[in-house]
């Protein structure tokens, strides 16, 4: 037997502006029935719209503009939160290798930084991911160019414009065969928490790297220390999942309208070529033993008009 696509299931091509979701170093919020789609691309950050994940359509404006930020070059990893005891949204950047923040009513944006400056001003970093505990606290993950790019963890002050830096605990470093391929590099990072284990999502190698990929840790504490899984990389070009995709890497897990995960993530543009890097979307599972898995059909995103 034979399944049909539902006629409203098909995409009528005549409206397709474009065939892949233009994003590298995607993220995705869901909030009030939409999500939201953020990468790297442009000077700025745009913000795309979809109901169904499958039909994306670009805001006219972007979230983030170069005038509302501190730098001027290399927008790079946007991730926004809504926290709702501020009732406003955040978005947490890169630029100029420093990470950022700015603040906006509503995920379409405009973002705008309300002071002009990094979170953390004497030190480069790259890649930052939010996560508040269930106690409240905040904390930042991102990439400190300490031996190679290396995750760290530091509790946030209450304002979320910045943080403790007595609190830097470092997470997660190049170690493993799988992630010395090309660099070391660990990167990327996302923080899940299920019942009373924390996971550490990461990708490790070059972004240039065929065989860049995601892998994660878990641990008792949002600080660690981390075990790696031990079945690492969950997603590569190797992998059921990546349907002949290479260079998969540098996504997020996202709550879906359902409750459930799914993953997006970026791709080279080819075999042959890096560029242009555009995003896919994968399940995102838990089994009952608390392993994680990314499986099922990707989801090629289309860009409507």
């Amino acid at each position: 037997m034979t399944g049909k696509p539902a006629k409203e299931d098909a995409i009528d091509p005549s409206v397709i502006v474009d065939y892949t979701l233009p994003i590298a170093d995607p993220f995705v919020l869901y909030h009030g029935g939409k999500y939201y789609a953020y990468g790297t691309r442009v000077n700025g950050f745009e913000v795309y719209i979809s109901k169904d994940l499958k039909q994306w359509k670009r805001n006219d404006i972007k979230a983030l503009s170069p005038e509302n930020s501190w730098g001027t070059r290399w927008y790079w990893a946007p991730e926004v939160y809504y926290v709702k005891s501020k009732n406003l949204f955040y978005m947490f950047y890169s630029v100029d290798e420093h990470i950022c923040v700015a603040t906006a009513i509503s995920p379409e944006g405009p973002f705008v930084q309300s002071i002009k400056k990094p979170i953390v001003e004497n030190e480069k970093g790259i890649d930052t991911s939010l996560f508040i505990d269930d106690d409240g606290t905040a904390y930042l993950y991102y990439v400190r160019f300490t031996s190679g790019n290396v995750i760290w963890v530091a509790e946030m002050n209450d304002d979320l414009q910045s943080i403790k830096t007595e609190t830097l605990t470092k997470c997660i470093s190049v170690e493993s065969p799988w992630e010395k391929i090309q660099g070391t590099i660990a990167e990327g990072p996302s923080l899940l928490k299920r019942g009373s284990t924390y996971y550490l999502i990461y990708s490790a190698n070059h972004y240039e790297s065929q065989d860049y990929a995601v892998g994660y840790a878990t641990s008792s504490s949002p600080k660690g220390p981390w075990k790696k899984y031990t079945g690492n990389p969950i997603l590569r070009r190797d992998k059921p999942a990546a349907s002949g995709l290479v260079g998969t890497g540098h996504g997020a897990p996202f709550i879906c309208a359902d409750g459930s995960y799914k993953y997006i993530y970026h791709a080279h543009g080819s075999t042959t070529s890096v560029g242009p890097r555009t995003s896919y979307i994968n399940d995102f599972n838990f089994s009952e033993n608390g392993t994680i898995s990314i499986s099922g059909e990707a989801i090629k995103p289309v860009v409507v008009k």
